[in-house]
């Protein structure tokens, strides 16, 4: 009796082995399918030569990779292989890092989302009292954009290639008497409530904005190949698909801030006027796009400058997230991670 037993135990053990391997090797089989689909899609795109500049795609489930693969080169001097740390210059990517500074500080009790600018920055214009941190992480400020305001040394000099600190958008602020609409009363995307954003940082800290993200986020995540410059903060944070998959996880674990903490950056703005770039209606949080992509909840943003784009997709409820990071301008990021994402929202 007791033989028999022992004898059903062995089988029932390698039933059990055999139905692993061949989960494994579906799993497998799958994960090579769902590969292969998605660098078809970006060898289409124009990724296919070895020596130009490219891009490094990512896609994490459930806070594990399941691709990852980098195409062409950081720069046609050196012609080195982009890899998972290679840096890129995220630009309007960084929002999110912005909005958490400005989460932590306000986690801290240094801050609150309804204090007035002028609260913080005492010899603005009146019309700062009007505005509101929270319309600053909102982009419902109305502020002037500081492009607009800067003088362009050359006619042909695009506006994007003149260098100019925080410090300097916040005193082109400074010599405005007015703000393009009531604040709080619409949505226009704005650069230059972010870049004041970077400023209140170090007013409130007493730490220079790049040093708040190195200290406060960076560091602790151990995000070793990720940096800010010192020109214009806010845009100016360069990383690595290594060290955003770490940022990834950090969002997902609530690392920084606890679920209560964090829910004041996913709630959408209720005002007239929010589009993404190409016009489409959007919903935006706090240095997030919040609108849904065929019925899945995601937060979601992008980043473009001079000779990068780049762009995260966040599927909540799907625990999946794609990141593509180009170093050249005729790609679009948002686009190709979309297209990414419907290979595994699909499988679902």
């Amino acid at each position: 009796m007791i033989r028999r037993h022992c004898v059903g135990i062995a089988l029932a053990a390698a039933v059990c082995s055999l139905l692993c391997v061949a989960v494994m090797q579906l799993r497998s089989a799958t994960n090579s399918m769902e590969s292969e689909k998605i660098d078809a899609i970006l060898t289409s795109a124009g990724l296919k030569s070895t020596n130009v500049p490219g891009a490094a795609v990512l896609v994490l489930k459930n806070g594990e990779t399941l691709f990852e693969r980098s195409y062409g080169v950081t720069d046609l001097k050196t012609l080195h292989r982009i890899d998972e740390r290679t840096n890129f210059r995220l630009a309007s990517f960084t929002k999110q890092f912005t909005a958490m500074a400005i989460m932590l500080l306000v986690r801290d009790g240094k801050l609150r989302y309804d204090e007035p600018l002028t609260g913080i920055f005492p010899d603005f214009p009146e019309y700062g009292k009007a505005i509101t941190i929270r319309m600053l992480l909102n982009h419902t400020s109305g502020l002037q954009d500081y492009e607009d305001l800067m003088p362009k040394p050359e006619p042909n000099v695009p506006v994007e290639q003149i260098q100019i600190k925080d410090s300097g958008v916040l005193e082109l602020l400074k010599h405005q008497s007015s703000t393009r609409f009531p604040p709080g009363s619409k949505w226009e995307y704005s650069n230059s409530g972010y870049v004041l954003l970077g400023v209140i940082v170090e007013r409130v800290s007493g730490e220079s904005f790049p040093d708040f993200l190195h200290n406060r986020i960076f560091s602790p995540l151990k995000m070793n190949n990720s940096s800010t410059s010192a020109t214009l903060g806010d845009g100016g944070v360069h990383s690595s698909l290594e060290d955003l998959a770490k940022w990834d996880r950090a969002l997902h674990n609530n690392t920084l801030l606890s679920p209560d903490e964090m829910r004041a950056a996913l709630i959408p703005v209720k005002v007239p006027g929010v589009i993404e770039p190409d016009g489409t209606p959007a919903q935006y949080g706090f240095g997030w796009f919040l609108n849904p992509y065929k019925g899945h909840h995601r937060m979601w943003h992008y980043g473009e400058t001079v000779g990068f784009r780049t762009a995260i997709q966040r599927f909540l409820n799907d625990d999946l997230t794609i990141i593509v990071l180009c170093n050249r301008a005729d790609l679009n990021p948002s686009g190709l991670a979309l297209q990414i994402a419907d290979v595994y929202l699909r499988s679902q």
